[in-house]
């Protein structure tokens, strides 16, 4: 299989508070929108794949579902989403992994980790 792209879906319980949240609290770029009214798509760049909210969830997200974004700066990417009123579960920390992550959700309860890969860690650094 060689897969071409990529996108994570997701069915929010309120589409235009999961809007607000992805475009206006997390400050993603819209890729592209579809559809009309509230019922509405709308897909989100999501670093190297995208973030799709369309149609409506009558139950709650899988509780396994995580989404997992990298940022250069984790304590500014704190900063930011604190000052928009992002729901914060943990400020960033470094792990005993080495990355440093910052915990929010969104408003259906899917957790988000914002994640910073350090210079000297080993995704980024190959002696």
């Amino acid at each position: 299989m060689h897969v071409l792209s990529s996108r994570i879906l997701l069915r929010p319980a309120d589409p235009e508070r999961s809007r607000r949240f992805y475009g206006e609290t997390l400050g993603l770029a819209v890729y592209r929108e579809f559809g009309t009214g509230e019922e509405r798509g709308t897909v989100y760049f999501l670093g190297g794949g995208f973030l799709e909210l369309s149609g409506r969830a009558t139950a709650p997200p899988s509780p396994g579902l995580r989404l997992w974004l990298q940022v250069e700066d984790a304590h500014a990417a704190h900063r930011e989403l604190a000052a928009r009123g992002a729901d914060i579960l943990r400020e960033p920390v470094r792990e005993p992994w080495g990355l440093i992550e910052m915990w929010l959700t969104d408003p259906d309860g899917v957790r988000i980790a914002v994640v910073e890969v350090p210079p000297d860690h080993p995704l980024r650094y190959r002696p």
